[in-house]
């Protein structure tokens, strides 16, 4: 049966033909249907990475992806497969997974430990993103590596779990670093190394870690007095066909420098967090990402940090490697939780309080693709705003919604009180309500 879902839970990964992008915090090889994150393994970690599957998403209504509530004659379950950001169940068909490099074995990501993060001064967004100068006209890609290259690092942990390594981006002179959760979460028992593009080798604390988004921060322990922090960019205008630039350390391989262009955007991908799947509406790319590139960053031609690169797409039955399909966390999300790991080291997420299903809504004629609402939490924000079992959701601010993991997506993006406004269908009646978001009780846990 149906669990309640905090954010808004696409429906479970194990319909027919529906793999949901899935990561596992340390692991590079990818054998089924799934979603991986660049970190980097040893030449001997592959085999003892978790492999990723479409695993059950929490708060999922039900196994056949329909909702429990009885629909209105105008809402149909989606066959499958989902076009547009599904990977069918086949061989040979493309799979996502986590993008960090790692010696872990499988039984440490079933936990992630929080970390103890002494109160720090309230830090603002300008003090996250100022530093650095700014590209406007860039005429070449090496002006853009000189410009953006010292800001970028090599990750290393090694605890008693194992070791991975990673990227990641400095975002403040006084030495705070940017990453994926999934590369540094056993660092909170262990030694995490940073490393410059000079050579220069660090000793990093964690400040926080969040799961929910893949997220985290760090502190250099003794920051040198020359450090030099990117720019972070403006997520929301990120355009399909612009050129972009990922910088990192895929396998090893410190400083590698690869370019593209932006493939789609709001690209809703899930990977296998620790303690719950990450659902992340992605910037999706095609410049080449590979295990180690996970927590670094992607430049824009402008030499602005647009997104934090964190999951790949594989073929099944491949090996891990880059096939052309990247995904990067949007600048704009990154900014929202740093900022809050770095007050507080932890971060509250948006809360709507339904479970979700994929599905249709017809409207004058006219099939629209949706998350179906299945429960609906009791004083939730979507209870307060009468959304019912049956209702399909269409649209969030204007931007349409295509299925569960893009509702979840756009809900996660967004801050703790803010308002949205949902667009649904219910007995083929199209209507629009404005929901105030709450926050997610951060100690329950969720669970399909």
């Amino acid at each position: 049966m149906p669990h309640e879902d905090p954010h808004a839970w696409p429906s479970p990964s194990g319909r027919p033909g529906r793999p949901g992008p899935t990561s596992s915090a340390q692991n590079p090889g990818v054998q089924s249907p799934g979603v991986q994150s660049p970190g980097l393994p040893p030449s001997d970690a592959a085999d003892d990475a978790p492999e990723p599957t479409a695993a059950p998403v929490a708060g999922s209504p039900t196994a056949s992806g329909s909702p429990t509530a009885s629909g209105s004659p105008t809402t149909t379950p989606r066959p499958s497969p989902r076009r547009g950001g599904t990977w069918a169940l086949v061989g040979g068909t493309a799979v996502v997974s986590a993008l960090v490099a790692s010696v872990a074995t499988v039984g440490i990501l079933t936990s992630s430990p929080e970390p103890s993060a002494a109160p720090q001064p309230s830090t603002s967004l300008s003090q996250v993103s100022d530093p650095a100068p700014t590209l406007e006209s860039v005429p070449s890609w090496q002006e853009v590596v000189d410009a953006v290259a010292p800001s970028v690092v090599a990750i290393s942990v090694d605890s008693r779990f194992g070791g991975s390594q990673g990227s990641g981006v400095i975002i403040d002179t006084e030495g705070l670093v940017l990453t994926n959760n999934h590369v540094v979460e056993t660092g909170v028992r262990g030694a995490i190394d940073v490393v410059l593009h000079d050579g220069r080798v660090l000793a990093a604390e964690i400040v926080g870690l969040d799961a929910t988004t893949d997220l985290a921060v760090l502190r250099l322990v003794d920051p040198p007095a020359d450090l030099q922090a990117a720019t972070l960019g403006d997520s929301d205008a990120v355009r399909v066909g612009q050129p972009v630039m990922a910088v990192g350390n895929p396998l090893g391989l410190a400083g590698t420098v690869t370019t593209g262009v932006v493939s789609a955007v709001d690209r809703p991908t899930v990977t296998r967090g620790a303690r719950e799947p990450v659902v992340v509406n992605a910037i999706q790319l095609d410049a080449a990402v590979n295990p180690g590139n996970s927590g670094g960053p992607l430049f824009d031609a402008g030499g602005r940090v647009i997104g934090i690169n964190s999951s790949i797409a594989t073929l099944s039955g491949g090996a891990a490697g880059s096939i052309g399909l990247g995904f990067a966390i949007p600048v704009n999300l990154a900014k929202h939780v740093a900022e809050q790991l770095v007050d507080s080291g932890r971060a509250q997420h948006a809360f709507l309080g339904v479970t979700l299903a994929d599905g249709t809504a017809e409207v004058d004629g006219v099939v629209r693709q949706g998350a179906v609402v299945g429960d609906v939490v009791p004083g939730s924000p979507a209870h307060e705003a009468g959304l019912a079992g049956g209702d399909v959701i269409i649209a969030i601010d204007g931007r349409p919604v295509a299925s569960g993991e893009s509702l979840t997506g756009y809900v996660r993006a967004r801050a703790v009180g803010q308002e949205s406004v949902l667009t649904y269908v219910r007995d083929g009646v199209e209507h629009e309500v404005t929901v105030t978001l709450a926050a997610r009780d951060e100690g329950r846990t969720v669970r399909g």
